[in-house]
This record gives structure tokens, sequence and C-alpha cells, in this order.
């Protein structure tokens, strides 16, 4: 059996917290679902967390988020006699009254020795769990303590300090153990403080992504290039981004593909560009990143710069990413509808997208210009047109537009 669960625990851990690299988080997925059918507990913990998201699990293992399955899992967890179930359960808020009935626990410092033992043999799960006991306060509920328990609110003060303070060496060994994880609460602990209970370090927690990054973690890889790139380290930068995307962590495909396009840090190459958004949409999740390498591949398809010119493709795209509340591709969704380019010409729906360009762009002014002037899809507005036209400056389009429009004696635009 495993050192501190059964081997099929022990090596789901692995696959889907300690080696993110290995990309087997499907086959630990597998082992945790085969294992809580069989009643152990521990696997059906560790299966819950996988239902609940990025927050308690890497995004590029792509898992089905499900709360009423995470939630089924966790209670189970606990009536299979779980310890690191009934301390998950209580922070998630879950270990209800009734639920705590049936744990088969004499009570909640029991489950919490359970898993203290676990994290002092080297378990970096347990290591975290623990942790967490101790720095979101559950120590309180599962050691039966309140202001109540103490003569003054000096020593109250002092209890919570002293058992706060535990989950930072608890952090530190999870983090090195292979919980990146742990880093997230370790650097709120370091840059907040708890309170005006414990203060804050934030030099501490400087560089503790960048430790991920060179511990080979996929998430703090991504994290750390983007810091290197908001300080304009773009060649350090792409190189973290790349060690992340071929480690899995599927996001970084765009910043790659914007280096590339912008030419940051690395010679400019806008095909290969195209072809590292394409990787970035590879994700099955609508996470930012996705939604911005179909809004670049969009606009490179538009153009025909790194790609052959497709604008069918291009308004697919950039149409995703409108869906998604991104305005980055209003102008081509509009002047796509204003000339009907990749989709059918609607100059009702060519303003509705030219109307939320809120930059300067002659071209967008031009064909509002063109719509309001002409009455195209609208009530004729030949006043507004004018506007929007004068707006246009001397692009061609605008000046020749403008010929077919005069202003009388008393300063009314009309027809020619």
């Amino acid at each position: 059996m495993g050192k501190c669960f059964s081997d099929e625990v022990e090596q789901a851990l692995r696959y889907i917290y300690y080696d993110l690299r290995a990309q087997k988080g499907a086959e630990g997925f597998a082992l945790l679902e085969q294992a809580s059918a069989a009643g152990d507990g521990d696997a059906s913990c560790i299966l819950a967390r996988c239902y609940c998201g990025n927050q308690y699990v890497w995004s590029g293992h792509d898992f089905l988020e499900d709360d009423d399955m995470a939630t089924a899992l966790l209670h189970k967890s606990v009536e299979q006699g779980s310890a690191i179930g009934v301390l998950v359960a209580l922070r998630t808020g879950e270990l209800t009254p009734s639920l705590e009935k049936k744990m088969p626990f004499a009570n909640l410092q029991e489950a919490f020795e359970n898993v203290l033992e676990k994290a002092q043999a080297g378990d970096a799960f347990c290591q975290y769990t623990v942790a967490n006991a101790y720095f979101w306060w559950d120590f309180l509920r599962i050691f039966g303590k309140g202001r109540d328990s103490f003569a003054s609110e000096g020593q109250f003060r002092e209890y919570l300090k002293e058992n706060i303070s535990k989950c930072e060496e608890l952090f530190q060994k999870a983090f090195r153990g292979g919980m990146y994880l742990a880093a997230n609460n370790l650097n709120r602990y370091y840059t907040q403080g708890d309170e005006d209970i414990i203060a804050p370090r934030p030099e501490l927690a400087r560089d503790l992504y960048q430790t991920g990054a060179q511990m080979g973690y996929p998430i703090h890889q991504w994290i750390y290039a983007e810091d290197l790139e908001k300080e304009g380290r773009f060649e350090e930068a792409l190189h973290w981004y790349k060690l992340a995307a071929q480690g899995g962590q599927l996001e970084c495909w765009f910043g790659i593909g914007c280096a590339y396009e912008k030419g940051q840090g690395v010679e400019k190459d806008l095909a290969y560009a195209a072809q590292c958004y394409e990787k970035g949409l590879a994700q099955k999740k609508d996470s930012g990143k996705r939604i911005g390498c179909a809004n670049r591949l969009g606009k490179l398809y538009y153009e025909g710069t790194g790609v052959e010119q497709d604008y069918a493709k291009a308004f697919q795209l950039l149409k995703y990413g409108y869906e998604h509340e991104t305005t980055y591709g209003v102008y081509y969704l509009g002047k796509s509808y204003f000339c009907g380019l990749g989709t059918q010409q609607d100059y009702k729906k060519a303003r509705e997208f030219l109307e939320q360009v809120n930059w300067v762009n002659r071209d967008a002014f031009y064909m509002l210009g063109v719509i309001y002037g002409q009455g195209l899809g609208v009530p004729a507005d030949i006043k507004k047109g004018v506007e929007y036209l004068q707006k246009a400056g001397n692009l061609p389009e605008a000046r020749e537009e403008m010929l077919k429009y005069k202003k009388t004696l008393f300063g009314k635009w009309v027809r020619r």
C-alpha cells in the first residue's frame, strides 16, 4: 500500500498535483473513480476537488466542472471515513451538523490529527490541507475554541497568532513537495498578513512564482512569464511561456503568439504566430486566453497576414470573441457585415458593431457616414452621416462620399 494513502490515491495525487508536466490527469482521474467506487473515501475527496474548477485543480487537466457532483462526492468521502474529506468539507462549508454525525471519528480533532500525522510523514496534499486549517482559522472549530475560551482578549489573540503562523512552514513544505496551489495562500499570507494579528512581509512573496517556475510548475511559469512581460523583459518571458506551453499550460500559446506577431523578444513571424493561436484554441474551456487566440487569429485571417486570407474563418473567430464579451473584433465584424465579407451583408448589424468602435478608426467613421447618409438599415440622417465622414478626415473614400452632400444657405446638410 502507499505511504499515506492507497496505491491508487498515491498515484492519482502524483498525476493530478505533483507531476503536472506528465500530463496524465485523465489517468489519475480514472484511478480515483475506481477507488471511490470501491469505497476509498480519500479517493472520493480528491475526486470531488477535481470537479471544483481551476481554484482546486490545474486547468491543464481540463476536468469537467460540476458543483453538484463535487458536493455529492465530498459528502460520500466523509461517510466513507476519509479524514481529509472531513477537513476539506469543513473548509468548503459542506460539513453540516448532520454530515458531521455520519463521520466515523469521535470528533473533528481526531480527523485533524489523522491528517496531521500524514502531513508530518511528508505527504504534500496533507500538508496543504492542514496548513489551510490554520490559515483559514478552521482550527477554532476543530479544537472547539473561541473568544470565551480565554480569560482575556490578549490571550485569545496570542492563541490565534500561534496557530495561524503554523501555516507558513506547512505551505512551504507542501509547495516544495509538489502542491503548486500552496503558493497562492502563501503569497496572500506574506503580502496581506492576517488582520492585525500577522504582519505582512511582502518581500518574502517576491520570488515565489519564480521559484515555482524553476521547480517546473507550468502555471507558475505562466505567471512568471507574464510578470517578465510587464517588465519589458520579452526574451525571458518568451522562454518561460514556451516551457509552460510545453508542459500543458495551453493559455501560454497566446503569449507566444503575441510575441511572434509583434516581434517582442524574437524576430517577427506571423505564420508561426498563427500556428500558436491555433494551438491556444485547443483549450476546451472558454478561458480569456482562448478568446484572445480567437481574436488575434481572426484578425490575421481577415487581413491575410501569416495565413491565407479567409473572411469566413475570420468572421467566425471574431464573432466567437465578441460573444464572450470582448470588443476586440468589432471593427472587423462591422466591416464584414457592411461589405458582406465572410457573412451576409447586413447594414443594420454593421452599424451596431461599428458604433462600438471606441478608438480613432477612419474606415469605421467612413462606413458609419455612408450608413447614416444613405439611410442603409436606418432612417437617413444626413447631418449625422456628414459628421462621421468629417471624422474620417482625408480618407479617400470619405472625401469622395462627401461630394454627394452640400450645405444650404441656412447651414443644413442635404444631398446634392
